[in-house]
């Protein structure tokens, strides 16, 4: 198998995980009762690096940089570089 052919299907993957990924995470509109409540001082808001929607975002963050990565070097591959 070919160097293209292995980075066409590890480029593939990390599509989908980002979509995963993506679609697991929630949204970030707390609303008004967000707001008044103060729900970024509270225990969840302050450990939230731990929890698992601060897991998916910093998955997210390493896939979408994946991505940028193998979409430059496939790119760099087909023009010839």
């Amino acid at each position: 198998m070919t160097l293209l052919r292995v980075l066409t299907v590890v480029f593939v993957l990390i599509c989908l995980a980002i979509t995963v990924v993506i679609l697991l995470q929630e949204g970030k509109q707390a609303g008004l009762t967000g707001a008044i409540s103060g729900a970024a001082d509270s225990y969840w808001g302050k450990n939230k690096g731990r929890s698992m929607e601060g897991k998916l975002e910093k998955a997210t963050k390493v896939f979408v940089v994946l991505f940028f990565v193998i979409a430059i070097v496939l790119n760099m591959k087909f023009l010839g570089y």
